[in-house]
This record gives structure tokens, sequence and C-alpha cells, in this order.
């Protein structure tokens, strides 16, 4: 259960600001149907997280745990620095009228899978799953916290998104990925 919770906690953190939190806003301002655009949402995330978990639970069967602590405790130190870089939307207008043929739930369900790849989130799903072995638990929480930031992005749109503070949220989230980066690496050696 440790490792819901703090899957929910870190990708609710660290999508506040992220590009497919401003995506999903552009969606709900576009087709203005949330309940398709959340669903839609949904199963990109439970796919790509999913995938993203499975792969972090197959790199610790190839890589040994002395090479994968490291690389697991330096990946969150370096998530904590990505954090500091605020995301930009690129014009995704263009993007959302490609895909708009396949309707509402298509276009969001593929924009937002596309856009999760390689995104903050999902390299902190792969780190997760890698850190707890827990594939089922890490996904079922990244997709918490997903929904979790982007539901009421769907509901009010900008409204909310301009009176949330983004650069704290964002400073808070980079702390919690040091400190589990440096926890990590000291639990191994000295507890």
């Amino acid at each position: 259960m440790h490792e819901f919770l703090l899957s929910t906690a870190i990708v609710a953190l660290a999508e506040m600001g992220d590009k497919t939190q401003l995506l999903a806003l552009l969606l709900a301002a576009r087709y203005q149907k949330p309940i398709p655009i959340l669903i839609a949402i949904l199963l990109a995330t439970i796919i790509n997280h999913g995938l993203s978990a499975a792969l972090g639970q197959w790199i610790t069967t190839v890589i040994g745990p002395d090479v994968l602590l490291w690389i697991v405790s330096l990946g969150f130190i370096a998530m904590a620095l990505w954090m500091l870089v605020p995301d930009e939307l690129d014009d995704e207008s263009e993007s959302i009228h490609k895909w708009q043929r396949y309707g509402v739930f298509g276009a969001t369900f593929i924009l937002f899978f596309l856009a999760e790849i390689g995104d903050k989130t999902q390299i902190a799903t792969v780190a997760l799953a890698a850190r707890f072995d827990s594939l089922l638990w890490v996904t079922a929480g990244t997709t918490l916290g997903m929904m979790i930031a982007n539901a009421p992005a769907v509901f009010v749109g900008n409204k909310l998104a301009n009176k949330l503070p983004i650069s704290l949220i964002h400073k808070i989230s980079a702390l919690i990925f040091l400190t589990i980066g440096i926890w990590t690496l000291l639990q191994h050696y000295f507890f």
C-alpha cells in the first residue's frame, strides 16, 4: 500500500503544470465534453503507465541490484532537477485538429498516450516500479495521481490552473524526488 500512496502523491504533484495537464486543459476547452475526455485520459494512462511499470520491473531482472540501485537513485535525483524546468505545451492545436476525426474520445486517447511517452510521469512510473516490487500498486497509484491532477483541469479549465502555485508545486515535487533518490542510497548503504 505504501507503493500505491507514494506513487499517487508523486505523480499528482509531478503532473501539476505538466504538458499533459496543459493538453487536458486544451482538450477540455476545445471539446467541452469532460466525461469522454476523462475516460480517454484514464485508459491512455492505464496502458502507458502499465507498460512503463512493466519496463521498470523488467529492468530489475536484467540489471544487477547494485547498478540498479544507483540508476534508480540517480534517476530520482535527475527527476528532481527536471521538475524545476517548467513544461510548455507546443502548438497542440494542429495535433488536435489532425486527430479530431476520431472524435473526442479517440483524439484525447491518442494525443494523451503520445504526449505521455517520455514525459516526467512516465519516467517516474518506470523508476517507481524498479524501486518497488509491485507492478499493480505502482500502476494504480500513478494512474490515480494522473487523474487527481487532470480531472480538475478538465472540469474547471484555465480558471483553476491560473490560481495554483505551479512553481511551488514543482519545487515540492523536486524535493520529494530528491529525498527518495538520496534515501534509496542511504537506506542501502547505512541501514
